[in-house]
Formats: C-alpha cells, structure tokens, sequence
C-alpha cells in the first residue's frame, strides 16, 4: 500500500483490533523488521536511520521518568536528537507555549493529569521539528477535556502546515480532526478518501434516499394487466418491479400499517417506505417525477448519508479481533491518493508482501 499525507494534513489511520495498525507503524519507525517485502518513508528504507530524521512519534504508551519535570524531559528529548542545547532551550520555550504547559514547565510529570502527559508527549515529539509526526491513539483513555485539549494542540499544528499521521481507533476522534482517513483491515486498505467521500457514498458512488408514500394499487394496473389488482402482498414486489423496469435502483420497498393505510372511492390506498439508491439530484427529481405522475402522494423524503461508524462497519466486515495482519495474504493489495500526480509531502509504503505479523492489539 501507498499512503501520501499533505502538509497542512491530518491523516487518519483506522481499523479494528488486530488490523496492522500499530504493526504499520512500528515497521515505518524501524522498531520491528518485516519478514518479507519492503516499507520506506519519504522514499528511503525504514532499515536507515535517515528515513526517521524527518519524523516525530508519540507511542500509544508514553512513559517519562517520573523525577523529570516537563523542562528537563524536553531537554533529556531534544539532547538524543543532537540538538544543541540553545536550540533545546528555545525550542522547549515554544513547545510548552503550544501545549499549554507553560506555567507548569517545572512542576514534576508525576503530578500531572493523563491529558497533561499526552501534551508534554506531543511536545516531545516536536523537538527536532520534524515533517511528519506519527502520533498513535493520542486521546485513548483520556476524559473528554483531555481529549478537547489535544484536539486543540492537533488543530493549532495543522494550521501550522505540519503533516500529522493519526492512528486511532476513536470514530469520533478522526472524524472531528482528519482531513483523510485510510481504513485498514487484516493488513489490506480497504477503503482512502476524505470523511465525506468514504461515508457519504457507496462503493459505486450512489447515495440513498428514503422515501414515505401514499400510493393506490389501481394507479399501478398497467393495460397489459388491467384484469387484476395486486393484493396487499403483491403491490410492493409489483411496485418494485416497475421501479426496476424504470430504471431506478430499489434497494427496499415495503407496506407500512398492514398494507392499507385508508378507503378511498377507487380502492386502498397503501402507505409504503421505499429505499433507492440515486447517483445525483437529477435522479431524485426522475424518481419523485415518475411516482406522481402516477398520483403517488409523497409523505416524506430523506436523504440518507452514512455515518463514519457504518461505513466502517461496511468497509470491515466481521473481523476476529485475533486474525492475523499484514501478512502475504494481503495479496499485494495497493491504493493511492486520488491524484496520479506526485503530491507534496510526506510518502509513506509498505509492500503488500510485507508480511508483517500483528503483535499487539493495534
């Protein structure tokens, strides 16, 4: 697979337990070694170094010495990433001014709250300025103020132009920060695009609509079988088919009430739920125009957009939370951003032979 993160980006990662997520990553970070394939960053191998200098990483479970304080943890960070220590000491001055530490800047870590530690966490992966910064399940387990103020630390950093890779299984999270989102499945992406796009369509591109009626059966009898009149059972599967002959695509139809919603002089009228699926406003105007001209009342119409979670669950499937992974199963499976085009910013690949083997719940 082939994922590319803009400046100015916040990606999203997604994918059940057992999907590859943390495994992609710790492969892209050089932490564990594929047993098969090849994955690089920024067009370099993860098996050099060099393929890391541009990169900043927040693990799911940071862990701080707890006699630091939040100016000697940044100083302990930025001194592994060689920098020097009046570039330390300016830098660690922004970062707490961005993270909101400022005034606790020398307080110890071990009295700080878990959003506090996420934040001095962001910080730390911010030292050396990197151009991509790897941040996995950065609200998991935090209240919903911890999570508001790192979602406001993510915002600021985005405004920043930095390019942010978020690993998350939090719907709600990357929905609310993430520009794009990639979901990952036992190693293979099945589904890359922006919020709207992956949740506002199906598959083939149609959106659904919802539709409550009032219809008489006699305004369906066609001259070719005017001799009888569908029951309360046939009308819908008759109705159906006429849709279908029409050329609209029926996803369901079904009688309200029993079938029979009142008596009218010319027989029962029936009250019916129909969903169909449309590819744009043109379709739906086709559809209303088809169904009044034969003196169906239209009751209600809806248009349907999925949210994040069932898309997901569309994309996903049933998962066994045990299954295994980015695995030669994976079958070489490839996707791209939408342009064909080379875009600017950080390019992140793993082979699909990689065959890396799920280790954690990620």
């Amino acid at each position: 697979m082939t994922l590319e993160a803009h400046p100015g980006e916040v990606f999203g990662l997604l994918g059940p337990n057992g999907a590859g997520k943390t495994t992609l990553i710790k492969t892209l970070l050089g932490i564990i070694q594929p047993s098969g394939g090849n994955a690089s960053l920024f067009g370099v191998s993860v098996r050099s170094p060099l393929a890391r200098n541009k990169v900043g990483y927040l693990p799911e479970s940071l862990r701080i010495d707890r006699h630091h304080t939040a100016t000697s943890a940044l100083g302990y960070y930025g001194r592994l990433s060689r920098m020097s220590p009046s570039t330390i000491a300016k830098r660690r001055e922004e970062l707490l001014r961005l993270v909101g530490l400022e005034n606790r800047a020398r307080e110890s870590v071990r009295r700080f709250s878990k959003g506090m530690y996420q934040r001095l966490g962001l910080a730390q992966a911010l030292m050396h300025d990197p151009d991509l910064l790897i941040l996995d399940e950065p609200t998991d387990g935090l209240d919903p103020v911890g999570r508001t103020e790192v979602r406001r630390v993510l915002e600021r950093l985005r405004d920043d132009g930095k390019t942010i890779f978020l690993n998350s299984h939090i719907l709600q999270e990357v929905e609310m920060v993430c520009s794009r989102v990639a979901i990952l499945s036992s190693g293979t992406l099945k589904g890359l695009g922006t919020i709207d796009e992956l949740r506002g369509n199906r598959p083939d591109g149609k959106r659904r609509v919802d539709l409550q009626l009032w219809m008489d059966p006699q305004n369906l009898v066609s001259e070719r079988s005017a001799e009888e009149l569908p029951n309360a059972q046939e009308f819908p599967e008759r109705l159906h088919v006429e849709l279908t002959n029409a050329g609209f695509e029926v996803e369901q139809l079904r009688s309200l009430a029993n079938g029979v919603l009142a008596d009218s002089e010319n027989g029962s009228l029936r009250k019916l739920r129909l969903n169909a699926a449309v590819a744009d406003q043109r379709e739906i105007d086709s559809l209303v125009d088809w169904l009044r001209a034969r003196d169906v009342s239209i009751l209600e119409i809806k248009s349907h957009q999925p949210s994040l979670e069932e898309t997901f669950l569309r994309l996903v499937g049933n998962q066994d939370p045990e299954a295994d992974t980015l695995s030669s199963q994976a079958g070489g499976s490839s996707r791209k951003s939408s342009s064909e085009d080379p875009l600017d910013g950080p390019s992140l690949e793993v082979d699909g032979n990689a065959g890396l083997a799920e280790e954690d719940e990620g």
